[in-house]
């Protein structure tokens, strides 16, 4: 029968034909009805319909429902392979349907959500159909289980059905189901007619930053990983910035904006940077705040029960997943093979563990997704034992890799060779024809996401061998992972291979490699040899070069030539040569010269540095003097000088001049102000006023003001809103809220209760938590308790930590105790070590011993 002219349904009641002139609500009707009909046949629920057809359980059900659109093509495909009925007729019918239904939508980048695989959007498979039970290895997606997340993602998607444009990002480990609560949640959607675009080719950030000015309305924008368009150091913020632009603008909406985030890429992006350091993500920071949905590791109690009504409903893999993951509530990470992939990690042979142990070290210091094959290979020897390695055979890699290749449950290998896309970009000028290609020569190789983040947690502490680093510098050819390596090893102390890594990248036409070599050279005393390599930075065009030769010429005993340099630097429009002159006049000899480069600054246009010399002026406790620097900024156009006034006046006891300079920064556009608002009325006793402030200042986006309003709901008794709200500041980057709630509790001597408080902040990656608490207790002169905190924020993560606690020995006299813990903090990367790396001036050796003087 040629299905395409002439088809005679059962029985003869209905003849689809187009020149038979039937309607596309009869076309509607006859699809569902056949569809019904194949249901009865199959006896199926439509939740196992869902599950055997590898669809969403809205998606199935609307495809039912005579109240909802037509269903899409790849729907329609997808149920008559599940149920055994001839596609071919069926598309048929929902062709004449859809053609007059109004339901398809044109224009801008993205299809249909319909026309979506979910796997294509990066939704783990949990499984493939065998059996007979659908078409071979197709891939299956368990029945879902909804969360309180997903309550909260389903509101984002009702208002913006509703034609108010949203943004949420879910954060979460590997495999808890993020991407997939994603792709339930845009269903409703789905049946509306909505786009979806998931930018991604040539790469991700360049994809989003050409078409993100062409999405239409009614479109949904799938960030998966967010950390690969917000993250990305060229293009990060100017993404952030359209996505603003897009979401704020009235006539491009309705639009939903979705995308997920590992919890440490979330904290890196919301951490508020320090004073007087860099800010590379002010655009993320503003664009999260209050849009990040925190999804939990594990299944809780009522959760686990619908899981287990669905299993019991015929949910295969539920039902697999549930005997091995019950106990802990893990069914995401069970689905996505992650617990097989741990087991064969802990089972591998020698040689196979030594690369994943590479792999895995390579991708927590930097490396890209796509590792070399002669990379890992190499760096091999010196993670196996002396026995281990003199028994591998001439054929012990071919046999590793082909050991890593074997999938586990979740069809996941834990070392996997890829393919990496072809660069697709237009021909010009720009990229000449020899080029060297970014791509690496031969074979590439991926490590599963869930020994990634293993390796990310339990290897923090480790410095990668020697093997590790010879293999870097031999093999690796892109230059981020060469910068990103490079840190890494400077950070652990590494410095002879860090300068040998960050020579690689100035060879490579990187002028600002040149600095950090000259910073290295500088550390172990070749001040010669820094100097030229600045003025080489110099002659190339590093922006930085003339700051470092500044603060160098300063140190090294010639201020003359400094403060030239710093003039030449200002006359050119880059004051911050001159910024550094100042700190280290005023530091060392006094304010009157350093006074006198600031209004330099501030006549050649930057009053921003009399702001920081004001700042230096109130650390050192000459407030009037501070104070007068601080209105002259602010008569010089330096808005952010109020914050400095506003924090004199509070401490000298003049609320309403407090006040009124707070408002003054208010209305000037200081998105903080409302909160320190707030903290005056707070102060002057009026805790409804200051509970209002705080309220509209953390709707502006301002998380600090969740601290003030954690610590007025603790004070009223209200211990479960204050613990709420002070999770909410932590999860936002904001950890001093519950270092006050612990505080708190500590001294009105509830111990239990803060215990269990700050072993949840640290489950919950948040040592800073614990940090902050020892400091309480340090200043309490507790510490002994002070040294325990220190050392369980040290296990959690905190290298900085690890730092302290080696001067809190230190001081105990405790020499080789203290040399340990610093030698543990520079394996962990803790670049703030101080002390420490003074006792190894030539850096450390990847086996942790002192490096001999080296040129």
């Amino acid at each position: 029968m040629n299905t395409g002219e002439h088809i005679t349904t059962r029985g003869g009641e209905y003849v689809h034909d187009e020149q038979a002139g039937h309607t596309p609500d009869a076309a509607l009707a006859e699809l569902r009805k056949k569809l019904s009909d194949g249901l009865a046949r199959a006896r199926l629920t439509k939740t196992q319909l869902a599950t055997r057809a590898g669809l969403g359980r809205t998606v199935v059900s609307g495809a039912f429902s005579p109240s909802k659109p037509v269903p899409s093509a790849e729907t329609v495909a997808a149920l008559a392979d599940a149920l055994k009925l001839p596609a071919g007729e069926l598309l048929a019918l929902r062709r004449t349907a859809a053609e007059k239904s109004g339901t398809l939508s044109t224009g801008g980048p993205g299809r249909l959500i319909g026309q979506w695989d979910p796997h294509a959007l990066e939704v783990h498979p949990a499984g493939s159909t065998q059996n007979g039970t659908g078409s071979p290895g197709q891939r299956l997606l368990p029945g879902y289980v909804p969360r309180e997340h997903d309550r909260i993602l389903a509101e984002a998607v009702r208002d913006a059905a509703a034609g108010r444009s949203r943004m949420l990002v879910l954060v979460g480990s590997s495999s808890t189901g993020k991407t997939r609560a994603c792709w339930e949640a845009v269903q409703p959607l789905a049946e509306q007619g909505w786009r979806l675009w998931h930018p991604f080719d040539p790469t991700r950030a360049e994809a989003a930053l050409e078409d993100l000015a062409r999405v239409a309305p009614r479109t949904v924008v799938w960030l998966n990983e967010a950390q690969h368009y917000l993250g990305d150091p060229g293009a990060g913020e100017r993404i952030a910035a359209a996505l603003h632009g897009l979401l704020t603008i009235p006539e491009r909406g309705p639009v939903l904006v979705l995308g997920t985030l590992w919890p440490e890429y979330s904290a890196r992006y919301t951490t508020l940077p320090t004073p007087d350091g860099l800010d590379p993500h002010s655009r993320v920071r503003e664009l999260l705040a209050g849009h990040t949905l925190t999804v939990p590791e594990a299944f809780d109690t009522r959760a686990l029960a619908a899981a287990t009504a669905l299993a019991e409903g015929g949910d295969r893999l539920l039902a697999d997943a549930l005997t091995r993951a019950r106990a802990d509530g893990r069914l995401t990470q069970d689905l996505g093979g992650g617990p097989a992939l741990l087991e064969r990690y802990r089972t591998a042979s020698p040689a196979a563990k030594a690369l994943l142990e590479a792999a895995m070290d390579a991708r927590r210091l930097g490396v890209g997704l796509h590792l070399p094959q002669a990379f890992l290979t190499d760096a091999v020897p010196d993670y196996l034992h002396d026995n281990d390695w003199n028994q591998l055979t001439d054929d012990w890699a071919e046999k590793a890799y082909a050991e890593l290749a074997e999938q586990v449950h979740g069809k996941q290998a834990p070392l996997s060779r890829v393919t990496p896309r072809p660069q697709r970009r237009p021909p010009g000028p720009s990229t000449p024809a020899d080029a060297p290609s970014p791509r690496p020569a031969g074979p590439v190789f991926r490590l599963a996401d869930y020994l990634e983040q293993h390796g990310r947690t339990t290897r923090r502490h480790l410095c990668p061998p020697a093997s590790f680093w010879h293999a870097a510098h031999t093999h690796l050819s892109g230059l981020d992972d060469l910068r990103n390596l490079a840190r890494s090893a400077g950070h652990r102390q590494r410095l002879q291979w860090a300068h040998h890594l960050w020579r690689k990248v100035a060879d490579a036409g990187d002028p600002d490699a040149l600095l950090s070599l000259a910073r290295i050279r500088s550390d172990i005393g070749d001040l010669e040899s820094a100097e030229t390599l600045v003025r080489q930075a110099a002659d190339v065009g590093s922006p930085f070069a003339l700051v470092s030769l500044v603060t160098m010429r300063e140190e090294s005993g010639d201020p003359e030539q400094a403060e030239i340099l710093a003039r030449q630097a200002t006359d050119a429009g880059d004051t911050s040569g001159l910024r550094a002159l100042m700190r280290i006049r005023g530091l060392a000899r006094g304010w009157e010269d350093a006074e006198a480069l600031a209004r330099y600054a501030a006549d050649a246009g930057d009053p921003n540095l009399l702001t920081t010399l004001a700042f230096v002026r109130e650390l050192a406790g000459d407030l009037a003097g501070a104070t007068a620097l601080y209105r002259q900024a602010v008569d010089a156009g330096d808005i952010g000088a109020l914050t400095g006034l506003v924090r004199i006046r509070g401490e000298s006891g003049d609320l309403l001049d407090t006040e009124a300079l707070y408002r003054q920064a208010a209305e000037a556009g200081d998105s903080g102000a409302l909160t320190g608002l707030a903290r005056v009325r707070e102060r002057a006793g009026d805790l409804k006023g200051a509970e209002t402030l705080y309220e509209r200042a953390a709707d502006a986006g301002d998380a600090t003001a969740l601290t003030g309003l954690a610590r007025i709901r603790e004070q009223a008794g209200d211990r479960k809103g204050a613990e709420t709200l002070a999770w909410e500041a932590a999860e936002a980057g904001i950890p001093f809220a519950l270092i006050i709630l612990l505080w708190g509790r500590e001294q009105a001597g509830d111990r239990e209760g803060a215990e269990a408080l700050y072993q949840r902040a640290a489950d919950a990656g948040h040592p800073d938590v614990l940090v902050g608490l020892a400091r309480m207790r340090e200043q309490a002169g507790d510490w002994e308790g002070a040294e325990v905190l220190y050392q369980r924020a040290a296990d959690a993560g905190d290298s900085s930590a690890l730092t302290t606690l080696a001067w809190v020995r230190e001081q105990a006299g405790d020499w080789e105790g203290a040399e340990t813990l610093y030698r543990q903090a520079a394996d962990a990367s803790d670049s703030s070590l101080g002390t420490g790396g003074r006792q190894w001036p030539y850096g450390l050796d990847p086996d942790g011993s002192h490096t001999p003087p080296w040129h």
